[in-house]
């Protein structure tokens, strides 16, 4: 093994899995574990569903958006009969868009859109699959961008890069994100396998990167994932897997808890455990989480932050 792929492959070595932020995780993905099976958003009683109205979602272009029963419509106008205002007028020239709303979305009052980020973790994915026509692009910390796109519901391509070109640097860091899923019919269980193939811009190297395999329990608002990928530099690929453990668990109309932990054996890199929270309204998401290693050579690291913004387009 060559010096230069021995030195990438040394990092923080983990002796067990401890701490208080490991806790949280680990306490987490019993939570999404237990909760996997039905989508919690068909909790509601089913005469209740049975009994709804079609709702709508009406879009102004002004920006407000409006739920309610639609009481009567023309060419020039709709009459929308809402919970929180009473009967509103609103002209068509008034009027961005209408959406009919699914009854079983409805939570304690509240209206659950889909979940615009269930195919990933902070970072890794999960083995649902991207929606045909669906993507979204990802930003963490301002450097490190990703796009990835739903070309069919088992096919998803992607790509980023991390523009060191704005601090005068000639080469340039790139990556192509390739991903097949599929799902057992009419049950929660989810596999995938894809790659992370990256390389250097500018400079000769043949490559670096990660192929994995992974497997996903749950529906798009909780899951859990176990998830396989073996490490290659310079074409000298590990010779055993870093294990990633996931989970995500949707606690409100736009809140997720989210963990995202890396296992590697002992004496190649180590573990690390991260823990936190997306914000996610229908057009973006924001996460925040903390990461830590796990081992003494941590000391008294409380946790390194994460910040991501992601936009979804195609919807």
């Amino acid at each position: 093994m060559s010096s230069r792929t021995a030195r990438s492959r040394r990092t923080l070595r983990g002796r067990g899995l401890s701490g208080p932020l490991l806790r949280v995780g680990m306490a987490l993905l019993l939570c999404v574990g237990a909760l996997g099976g039905p989508d919690t958003l068909r909790a509601q009683d089913a005469d209740t569903l049975a009994q709804e109205e079609q709702m709508y979602r009406v879009e102004t272009t002004g920006g407000e958006a409006l739920i309610g029963t639609i009481v009567s419509e023309t060419d020039k106008e709709v009459v929308l009969d809402t919970r929180r205002v009473g009967t509103v007028t609103l002209q068509r020239t008034e009027i961005e868009r209408i959406d009919s709303l699914d009854p079983a979305r409805f939570r304690d009052g509240e209206y659950w859109f889909r979940n615009p980020q269930s195919t990933r973790y902070f970072f890794a994915p999960n083995a649902l699959g991207i929606p045909k026509g669906e993507g979204y692009y990802q930003n963490t910390w301002i450097l490190l961008n990703n796009v990835n796109y739903g070309v069919s519901d088992h096919f998803s391509i992607g790509g980023g890069t991390i523009p060191i070109f704005l601090f005068g640097a000639n080469a340039i860091p790139l990556w192509v994100l390739p991903k097949v899923s599929v799902s057992a019919p009419r049950s929660n269980l989810h596999l995938a396998g894809g790659a992370v193939l990256g390389g250097v811009l500018g400079e000769v190297s043949e490559g670096v990167g990660l192929l994995y395999g992974s497997a996903t329990i749950g529906n798009r608002n909780q899951n859990v994932t176990l998830g396989l990928g073996y490490g290659y530099v310079d074409g000298d690929v590990a010779g055993t897997p870093a294990v990633n453990l996931s989970g995500m668990l949707r606690v409100g109309p736009t809140v997720y808890l989210i963990t995202e932990n890396y296992i590697v054996p002992a004496g190649e890199t180590g573990t690390v455990v991260s823990a936190g929270v997306r914000w996610a309204p229908r057009n973006f998401a924001v996460d925040f989480a903390l990461a830590r290693p796990v081992g003494e050579e941590s000391g008294d690291l409380i946790g390194i932050p994460w910040l991501g913004v992601t936009i979804p387009f195609g919807r």
